[in-house]
């Protein structure tokens, strides 16, 4: 089969520019859609009309989360249960200058009141007919998402961050793909780009990390160099063991490890970490190339007191996915944009790939890096971890052999 010819993040960010209509695709295993993405500021009624006409999907405003704040603008839903927890928030319609707030007219003046910082909460009517979407603040780098997409187009684009956006249909109702996609862009002069491109052109033109000096590190599991990195957006530090010669296209062994205080350091037996920290450095000293990449996301991202909530949650009967959910998190809060740039700098693009995580793969593919080989790593359980390491099977999909 042809591949679908994308175009580029530039041109879109050109276009984007001039206030016209950009579609983004996201990959095929979320939600495998299209979305025609134009910049909060620049819509008129003509624009919102083509959309509801010609896109036949939900019309929403992205903004960012100081944004909806500054506006008064709650979680729509006090417990998000959609599949790919869509942020949505109150509705709203502009009041000065609408009438019933439904006509194109009345929704575009409504879109472009959302990015004007001079219009204040009281001049929104609430319930209303456009959807704003609260947008993470690291963009597509924090969830590879439309909403996230938009508002790093608006910014890259030099614009107010707000946006607009609605879901590409079919005219028989079903969801338009790549194909369908790719002729409606051509049909209407439009770029289409994906999210995947939009995350590789951040990666490689924003800096996302501080890098420190390289110093040489004997451990007891083997002999690796070190070099550690400061995250600028928040000052959380992680730390690269390397194991010889990395600048070569060969695909190198990676174990990209989450820090656990109380496995990795105390060698708790309530989990599997320390153990997988530990075997991996052996593995990857036995090759004599490679790297652990050891990410400051205590707790799969939700941190140490967090966890330790958790961990008390689970003496009294939950499992470690339900625990965290009672706590307000997923299961799973980690997100891995910085790793794949730290990757990047120590050009590793392809690798083989110590996990039992399928989520962690696609989530470093997801940024754009190539995993060649997944290569698997099981610690026998023992009676202190074993229904936390059933669980990791059984509800989130790990590649384990327990029964």
């Amino acid at each position: 089969m042809e591949k679908i010819k994308l175009d580029t993040i530039e041109e879109a960010i050109a276009d984007f520019r001039e206030g016209r209509f950009v579609i983004v695709v996201d990959d095929e295993d979320r939600e495998n859609e299209g979305d025609l993405i134009i910049a909060a500021e620049k819509v008129t009624p003509e624009h919102v009309n083509f959309m509801i006409t010609n896109a036949r999907g939900e019309l929403c405003a992205p903004l960012t989360l100081s944004r909806c704040a500054e506006l008064g603008l709650g979680h729509q839903v006090e417990d998000n249960t959609s599949m790919l927890g869509t942020p949505f928030t109150v509705t709203v319609d502009l009041l000065p200058g609408c009438t019933t707030g439904v006509s194109a007219h009345d929704r575009a003046a409504t879109i472009r009141a959302l990015a004007d910082p001079t219009v204040k909460p009281s001049d929104f009517g609430r319930p209303g007919h456009v959807h704003p979407l609260y947008a993470q603040d690291a963009g597509v780098l924090r969830r590879p998402g439309h909403t996230e997409a938009s508002i790093d187009l608006a910014r890259l684009a030099g614009l107010r961050p707000a946006a607009s956006l609605i879901e590409i249909l079919n005219p028989d109702g079903t969801m338009a793909r790549l194909p369908q996609l790719r002729v409606k862009a051509d049909e209407w002069g439009l770029k289409l780009v994906s999210i995947r491109d939009l995350i590789a052109y951040r990666l490689r033109t924003e800096s996302l990390v501080e890098q420190g000096v390289e110093v040489d590190m004997p451990t007891a599991f083997g002999h690796f160099r070190l070099i550690p990195f400061r995250q600028k957006s928040n000052g959380l530090e992680h730390i690269a063991l390397i194991k010889g010669d990395l600048s070569t296209d060969e695909p190198a062994l990676v174990r990209v490890h989450s820090s656990c205080a109380t496995g990795d350091i105390f060698g708790s037996m309530r989990c599997d970490c320390g153990e997988q920290l530990h075997k991996a450095m052996e593995m990857i000293e036995k090759e004599g190339r490679g790297c652990i990449l050891y990410l400051n996301q205590e707790g799969r991202g939700i941190g140490l007191m967090e966890k330790i909530k958790a961990y008390k949650l689970q003496e009294e009967g939950l499992d470690t996915v339900d625990a965290n959910l009672h706590l307000g998190h997923k299961a799973d809060e980690r997100d891995y944009g910085v790793g794949a740039q730290i990757l990047r700098l120590l050009n590793i693009q392809k690798m083989r790939l110590i996990t039992n995580n399928p989520v962690k793969r696609k989530g470093l593919e997801g940024f754009g890096l190539e995993v060649v080989e997944n290569v698997p790593m099981e610690i026998p359980a023992n009676q202190y971890n074993r229904r936390y390491m059933l669980t990791k099977q059984e509800r989130m999909g790990h590649w384990l052999h327990l029964s």
